[in-house]
């Protein structure tokens, strides 16, 4: 009878299942919570140039697009942190080099302009350029400075310098209010051909990226290109209409100077904005056709270049 009773109290015992016993006690089993889904793994594959490199470094960009936001607001932020003019700076070096330029070419030395007074000429010239030199100085050093980013996660690699051309893009935009300023104070008119500097600008921009992506990616391996391009970029700006206008180029060699696209879209700013004529359409279609071939030639050879990155590094 007592026997019976036992295997009775017995079977009211419930026995912990083997999977039970066997499972280690986590966090998931102890808070009833579901273990989120794993992060998706990235495999980078050995260098290729291709076209097909091309189309899919363009979506995994638009993927990263709020990366792309973030670094460019943090390049802004670090910029001007802790400074007392704050955005000012971005219009006190364009300022700077105008009131310089505008003593040594007008006091010492005469610059044809054409009528424009001279300030606002030089100033339209050094709009576009420093946009230009300020986007490649800064973005060939940007994949160096944070090796910490490169060999530590995963994210398209040419955010960093496609960042700080967002940055000097911006900087370009509040500039261009001190422009609009001084086009008021020296009563230089506003046309609609001011329109077509959209186009010029984004011309630009678009060369700025292909020599950006191209010598930041060299610069990883070969560190000379980074202590060599201050010194490039300096004589580059005597070899472009910047503090000169085009019709002081000899007429005979006025076809080669204008292979340099960085120039005839200077000139074409500087027409469109103070001058307020139609842009000389041929040129400008040399200049886009330039950075056609290159944005995307420099781009393949920048995406080639990035599964060598953090091994290099």
């Amino acid at each position: 009878m007592s026997t019976s009773s036992e295997i009775a109290a017995a079977s009211q015992v419930t026995t912990p299942s083997l999977d039970t016993v066997s499972r280690p006690k986590t966090w998931e089993t102890s808070t009833h919570f579901e273990r989120a889904p794993d992060r998706p793994i990235k495999v980078i594959r050995p260098p290729s140039f291709s076209l097909s490199t091309i189309s899919t470094g363009l979506h995994t960009l638009v993927q990263y697009s709020d990366l792309l936001y973030t670094l460019s607001l943090f390049r802004l932020n670090v910029r001007y942190k802790q400074s007392a003019l704050g955005w000012t700076w971005a219009a006190l070096q364009p300022l700077a080099l105008m009131g310089i330029y505008t003593i040594i070419f007008t006091r010492v030395t005469t610059v044809a302009t054409g009528g424009t007074p001279y300030p606002v000429f030089v100033f339209s010239g050094l709009l576009p350029w420093i946009f230009f030199s300020s986007t490649i100085s800064n973005a060939v050093n940007g994949l160096v400075l944070y090796p910490n980013l490169l060999t530590k996660m995963y994210f398209p690699r040419e955010i960093i310098p496609l960042s700080y051309l967002v940055a000097s893009f911006t900087d370009f935009c509040i500039a261009s209010m001190i422009l609009g300023g001084l086009m008021v104070h020296y009563k230089v008119p506003l046309t609609w051909h001011l329109l077509y500097a959209i186009p010029v600008v984004l011309i630009l921009a678009g060369f700025a990226a292909a020599i950006a992506l191209f010598f930041s990616a060299v610069q990883v391996r070969f560190r000379d290109v980074g202590l060599a391009m201050p010194f490039l970029l300096q004589v580059w700006m005597f070899t472009v209409p910047v503090v000169y206008s085009l019709q002081a180029v000899p007429h005979r060699l006025r076809g080669l100077y204008l292979l340099d696209p960085v120039a005839g879209l200077i000139d074409s700013f500087r027409r469109v904005v103070i001058d307020g004529a139609a842009p000389d359409f041929r040129a400008l279609a040399f200049c886009g056709a330039i950075v056609a071939a290159s944005l995307p030639l420099a781009y393949a050879f920048f995406k080639s270049s990035e599964a060598t990155m953090a091994d290099v590094i």
